[in-house]
């Protein structure tokens, strides 16, 4: 009995059309997009909105003002009995209610909290290149498994230089991926120091944080655009010769 798996012929048609078609798009990237974009991030490196010397250009106004102090009175001021004894009882008890609450905000005094206007627009500059890494290590990595031969071809020739290559593309798209989550995280820290701002509107270190964590965002975007033209220098264009190499040898034995 033969333990040879029938595909049909029309499924086979499609199956090769697709490997030709994802063997293409990958040639192509090696040899021209991946080169390019390396150039297209050095020099997105030299522009000025990446090489701010000032990091006070890049600070936004906190647009909370400090409301008036409110003046309490004590039970010699007129304060009622019953309240001054609940109050002293409260105290005595270490009642959690004796601890400073804060301002309770039912609206923000000049509307929406708007986000730091300027780190906005370069992160939505730098977002498109991060997932551009991502999905062209993924039609890489799809084109190297391809070329990967299967068990019982015997030829096992440049085999550890497809997996090592796997490997490391595997990496870099999940660098990339920790990129995103870096810029989230982002948010949601600042967003969460600015409803302190809002509720401890007296407290100053809340606002000079605020402008720490724009700074640290600032120097991480552009750290993050040189590690982007990086992975095109030192994790893909590199195997070029090799995956190459492999090609090449593939096509010779084949004749």
């Amino acid at each position: 009995m033969s333990s040879l798996l029938k595909v049909d012929n029309e499924i086979k048609t499609k199956v090769d059309a697709f490997r030709e078609r994802i063997t293409g798009e990958a040639e192509d990237l090696v040899a021209n997009f991946f080169p390019k974009k390396l150039l297209e991030l050095d020099h997105f490196l030299k522009d000025p909105i990446l090489n701010i010397q000032e990091l006070k250009e890049i600070h936004s106004e906190i647009n909370l003002t400090v409301p008036d102090p409110i003046l309490l009175t004590n039970s010699h001021d007129g304060l009622e009995v019953p309240n001054a004894k609940k109050r002293r009882m409260e105290d005595e008890t270490g009642d959690d209610n004796c601890q400073v609450t804060g301002t309770k905000v039912f609206v923000m005094p000049g509307g929406m909290m708007k986000s730091n206007n300027k780190l906005v627009d370069l992160i939505e500059k730098v977002k498109p290149e991060i997932r551009t890494l991502i999905e062209k290590c993924n039609t890489v990595k799809m084109w190297v498994q391809l070329l990967i031969p299967r068990i019982e071809d015997g030829n096992n020739f440049g085999v550890s230089i497809q997996e090592e290559t796997v490997a490391e593309l595997r990496t870099v798209e999940g660098e990339a991926a920790s990129y995103l989550d870096q810029i989230s995280r982002y948010y949601i820290t600042r967003a969460k120091l600015v409803s302190k701002i809002a509720k401890y509107p007296h407290v100053e270190d809340y606002r000079r944080t605020v402008t720490e964590i724009d700074e640290k965002e600032y120097i991480s975007l552009k750290i993050i655009v040189s590690e982007l033209r990086n992975q095109y220098v030192s994790q893909i264009f590199p195997h070029e010769m090799q995956l190459r190499r492999v090609i090449f040898f593939k096509s010779g034995t084949s004749q």
